[in-house]
């Protein structure tokens, strides 16, 4: 059985994402109908079941003759529509009218495009020379059968999807999503709505990470809220256990009312790490159970939403098998000056202006762990490293796009 460890030293962010990824068993893979495939990942490499294109096709609305018969006046002997086989093979000195994905007739060998030439009394006047295979898509030319259309390990975007569906690929091979219990532990937390007594608040961080787990392809089986009774969050601690993932908001300081760690450790979670030299979320902890990896995040909604993109967002997306797991970090320049600590990598919320240098990240009011209202105006969250001498305006700065979160 685990037990709850007192740490006196901070764990680097760093550190404590690589220990947080070391402990991931990818998911197994699954065949998954394409229309419910957006967003998941591959598990296995998608082959091409066709040729695409499946025949020599037209890239444009125009006419499919031979090369070698232009310039010169040719007679049209047949109109190709885009899903109708050509008629005939072409013969020499002939032309036939096709529409752009129009199968090339056998004897064709380029097609010329209707605003370049004329048309009258059933003929077709072409003034210039046109080269062999102008404006012809040919058999294979995108990919073959077989050939690799997506590797492993990516996500599958919409033009991906298009792309398997072109290519014939019905059912992709993606990695079984991963199960996710939230626990939101507090006396005073209330739903929304509900009217507030004296000392209650609303809970916003359930909501807020079963959002995210979920556009990262999670399944979030159960968000319960419990009060500071260790009974209680025994009971809800041991559901969450049989998920694949646990996250809990609140309870991992060190206060009386703080049970997590301990009640976790009762019930056999190891604990790996806990608190992380960071702010916010400077009393992040990790456990793993089995397989099921713990993620014990603060109460403070900023510092539980820094923590699970920084920890959780990646390992949902080591365990579903996604080549780059990490996350999507940019760069841009500081539009003010950054105070660093001298101990903990701080991270900004901040807004992105563009400018002719690019990315400005101007920092927000309101940097307080608690201040989740101020935090939704921030489209950026900004990497401070720890340090002893303050950042100057313009200085480069890697940076989260929050987009939606």
């Amino acid at each position: 059985m685990g037990t709850v460890r007192d740490m006196a030293e901070l764990v680097a962010v760093e550190e404590a994402l690589a220990q947080v990824l070391e402990r991931v068993r990818p998911r197994a893979g699954e065949p998954v109908p394409l229309a419910e495939a957006a967003g998941r990942f591959l598990a296995a490499d998608a082959a091409a079941a066709v040729d695409l294109p499946r025949f020599p096709s037209s890239a444009m609305d125009g006419f499919a003759l031979r090369a070698a018969d232009t310039p010169g006046t040719l007679p049209v002997v047949a109109r190709i529509a885009a899903g109708r086989p050509a008629p005939r093979a072409l013969a020499d000195g002939e032309a036939m009218a096709i529409a752009t994905g129009g199968v090339v007739p056998e004897g064709a060998d380029a097609v010329v495009p209707i605003e370049l030439v004329s048309e009258r009394d059933g003929a077709v006047v072409v003034g210039d020379p046109v080269r062999p295979a102008a404006n012809i898509r040919p058999l294979g030319g995108d990919v073959r059968a077989g050939d690799r259309v997506l590797p492993a390990g990516l996500a599958l975007s919409p033009s991906r999807l298009a792309a398997l569906a072109a290519a014939g690929v019905s059912h992709p091979v993606c990695a079984v999503r991963p199960r996710v219990a939230i626990v939101a532990t507090g006396t005073e937390l209330r739903p929304p709505g509900e009217p507030l007594g004296e000392g209650e608040i609303y809970e916003s961080n359930g909501l807020m990470l079963a959002a995210l787990f979920r556009s990262l392809g999670a399944l979030v089986e159960a968000v319960e809220t419990v009060s500071d009774d260790p009974a209680a969050h025994r009971s809800a601690l041991a559901r969450g256990l049989e998920a694949d993932v646990l996250v809990t908001s609140g309870g991992v300081s060190v206060g009386p009312h703080d049970l997590v760690r301990e009640i976790l450790a009762e019930l056999g979670a190891e604990e790996v790490f806990w608190r992380v030299a960071m702010r916010p979320g400077k009393p992040i902890s990790f456990s793993v159970r089995g397989e099921t990896l713990v993620f014990g995040l603060p109460g403070n909604p900023v510092s539980s939403l820094v923590g699970a993109l920084l920890f959780v967002a990646p390992a949902l997306r080591a365990l579903q098998g996604a080549g780059d797991p990490l996350a999507p970090w940019a760069w841009g320049t500081l539009g003010a000056p950054a105070r660093r600590h001298p101990q903990r990598d701080d991270f900004q919320r901040a807004r992105i202006e563009e400018s002719e240098a690019g990315v400005v990240l101007v920092p927000i009011e309101g940097q307080e762990s608690h201040m989740i209202v101020r935090a939704a105006a921030a489209d950026a969250l900004v990497h401070v490293p720890r340090g002893d001498e303050p950042l100057p305006a313009g200085a480069a700065a890697r940076y989260l796009p929050l987009g939606a979160v």
